[in-house]
């Protein structure tokens, strides 16, 4: 997933809710795409029972080194009690705060292909502090559609919707060609986030951020892993590509 845009941070002053941020500078890129991992693990231990967990352990339920998670959570002003570790609770928090969830954001959908229709249905945004008020279609056949309890609206009534409902982030899962007339309808309505299903780069104002996610993309670079795999297999004559290599390094 690929992002054009950002602005978010901390602080941690007494007085901060549950010792969050006060003032918001610009966190890490890398840290900003890492505590929604961080968050997810955290409501898992949660629902798991568990009220503290260590570095290393919050570390290897997210998939990072814990070196690289205590320099994450310091930004947050959270470091964690010696011997006792994170208060999963309060760290869930401290993150939601950070990453704007402790108030639900109103999304709307563009786009009711396959790709829209199994977006629509997914139930997890609701759990993690979003909510789906609009769904939108320029094809007369699925205008008027229910999709978990919404009717699928005209794309001619997005921008007055977008007013109505205060939606705070917009989803484009249209063909690449109506994108961008999405995005500028959107931009139009005061809709500063975009999260693009299209595989097209969008043209917006400087403070209008986008996060692209581009499945075709995120299998090539697979494919790339596949071919330099199969390409370390063996070299002529059976030997493997890392004695190969070794024997190289030895000579």
């Amino acid at each position: 997933m690929s992002q054009q845009r950002h602005g978010v941070t901390p602080g941690n002053t007494p007085g901060d809710r549950a010792g969050a941020v006060s003032a918001f500078p610009d966190l890490p890129e890398a840290t900003i795409a890492r505590l929604p991992e961080y968050l997810r693990a955290l409501h898992n231990l949660g629902e798991g029972g568990s009220d503290t967990i260590s570095s290393e352990g919050l570390a290897a339920a997210a998939g990072v080194n814990s070196a690289k998670l205590r320099k994450d959570l310091s930004h947050l002003g959270s470091y964690g009690t010696r011997g006792v570790g994170y208060d999963v609770s309060l760290l869930i928090e401290q993150i939601e705060y950070v990453l704007g969830l402790d108030q639900r954001r109103a999304v709307c959908l563009v786009g009711l292909g396959n790709l829209g229709h199994a977006l629509a249905g997914y139930d997890g945004f609701a759990s993690r502090g979003f909510k789906i008020v609009a769904l939108f279609d320029a094809d007369e056949a699925k205008v008027g559609e229910e999709i978990q309890g919404l009717v699928v609206r005209h794309i001619e009534e997005l921008g007055r919707v977008a007013v109505e409902e205060n939606i705070a982030i917009g989803v484009i899962a249209t063909p690449a060609g109506a994108a961008q007339a999405v995005a500028d309808v959107l931009v139009d309505a005061g809709v500063t986030s975009i999260l693009n299903f299209a595989p097209c780069v969008l043209s917006v104002p400087a403070n209008v951020d986008v996060r692209k996610v581009d499945l075709a993309i995120e299998l090539q670079i697979l494919s790339f892993h596949e071919h330099r795999k199969a390409s370390l297999t063996a070299l002529p004559g059976g030997r493997s590509a890392t004695a190969g290599n070794q024997e190289a390094v030895g000579s």
